[in-house]
Protein backbone atom coordinates (compact mmCIF):
# COMPACT_ATOMS: atom_id res chain seq x y z
CA UNK A 1 0.00 0.00 0.00
CA UNK A 2 2.68 2.79 0.84
CA UNK A 3 4.72 2.02 -2.62
CA UNK A 4 1.35 2.70 -4.43
CA UNK A 5 1.53 5.96 -2.30
CA UNK A 6 4.90 6.19 -3.36
CA UNK A 7 4.03 5.69 -6.82
CA UNK A 8 0.58 8.24 -6.34
CA UNK A 9 2.92 10.75 -5.03
CA UNK A 10 5.83 10.42 -7.79
CA UNK A 11 3.01 10.95 -10.31
CA UNK A 12 1.74 14.01 -9.08
CA UNK A 13 5.01 15.23 -8.35
CA UNK A 14 5.62 14.84 -12.34
CA UNK A 15 2.50 16.25 -13.09
CA UNK A 16 3.37 19.16 -10.94
CA UNK A 17 6.87 19.98 -13.28
CA UNK A 18 4.87 19.39 -16.28
CA UNK A 19 1.97 21.31 -15.36
CA UNK A 20 5.12 24.47 -14.24
CA UNK A 21 6.90 23.11 -17.72
CA UNK A 22 3.53 23.65 -19.67
CA UNK A 23 3.00 27.17 -17.77
CA UNK A 24 6.75 28.82 -18.62
CA UNK A 25 6.31 27.03 -22.44
CA UNK A 26 2.68 29.19 -22.59
CA UNK A 27 4.25 32.34 -20.92
CA UNK A 28 6.97 32.58 -23.62
CA UNK A 29 4.61 31.63 -26.22
CA UNK A 30 2.48 34.10 -25.50
CA UNK A 31 5.32 37.23 -25.38
CA UNK A 32 6.46 35.63 -28.72
CA UNK A 33 3.33 36.32 -30.39
CA UNK A 34 2.93 39.28 -29.01
CA UNK A 35 6.39 40.12 -30.38
CA UNK A 36 5.31 38.87 -33.85
CA UNK A 37 1.97 40.78 -33.78
CA UNK A 38 3.94 44.04 -33.41
CA UNK A 39 6.19 43.32 -35.90
CA UNK A 40 3.47 42.38 -38.14
CA UNK A 41 1.70 45.33 -37.90
CA UNK A 42 4.99 47.07 -38.44
CA UNK A 43 5.26 45.40 -41.92
CA UNK A 44 1.56 45.98 -42.83
CA UNK A 45 2.13 49.78 -42.35
CA UNK A 46 5.60 49.82 -44.22
CA UNK A 47 3.87 47.35 -47.11
CA UNK A 48 0.89 50.23 -47.38
CA UNK A 49 3.29 52.86 -47.56
CA UNK A 50 4.90 51.18 -50.09
CA UNK A 51 2.04 50.79 -52.07
CA UNK A 52 1.28 54.21 -51.84
CA UNK A 53 4.53 55.34 -53.08
CA UNK A 54 3.79 52.92 -56.18
CA UNK A 55 0.32 54.32 -56.89
CA UNK A 56 2.26 57.57 -57.21
CA UNK A 57 5.09 56.89 -59.10
CA UNK A 58 2.59 54.83 -61.80
CA UNK A 59 0.78 57.98 -61.51
CA UNK A 60 3.64 60.06 -63.07
CA UNK A 61 4.79 57.88 -65.24
CA UNK A 62 1.25 57.81 -67.08
CA UNK A 63 1.79 61.33 -67.17
CA UNK A 64 4.82 61.11 -68.56
CA UNK A 65 4.15 58.77 -71.32
CA UNK A 66 0.66 60.63 -72.21
CA UNK A 67 3.47 63.56 -73.16
CA UNK A 68 5.51 61.62 -75.30
CA UNK A 69 4.81 61.59 -79.03
CA UNK A 70 3.40 58.55 -80.60
CA UNK A 71 5.83 56.58 -82.06
CA UNK A 72 3.60 55.42 -85.07
CA UNK A 73 2.75 58.89 -86.06
CA UNK A 74 5.03 60.38 -89.19
CA UNK A 75 7.50 62.67 -88.08
CA UNK A 76 6.29 66.38 -87.33
CA UNK A 77 8.65 67.75 -90.47
CA UNK A 78 6.84 65.79 -92.76
CA UNK A 79 3.31 66.40 -91.47
CA UNK A 80 4.57 70.00 -91.78
CA UNK A 81 5.78 69.79 -95.09
CA UNK A 82 2.86 67.73 -96.51
CA UNK A 83 0.94 71.07 -94.78
CA UNK A 84 2.68 73.96 -96.56
CA UNK A 85 2.51 71.93 -100.36
CA UNK A 86 -1.12 71.89 -100.01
Amino acid sequence: MISEFDELSEKIDRLAALTLSLRSENAQLRQTNAELRQSNMALCAENEECVGRMHEVQRRLEALLSQMPDPNAPPASLVQHDEVAQ
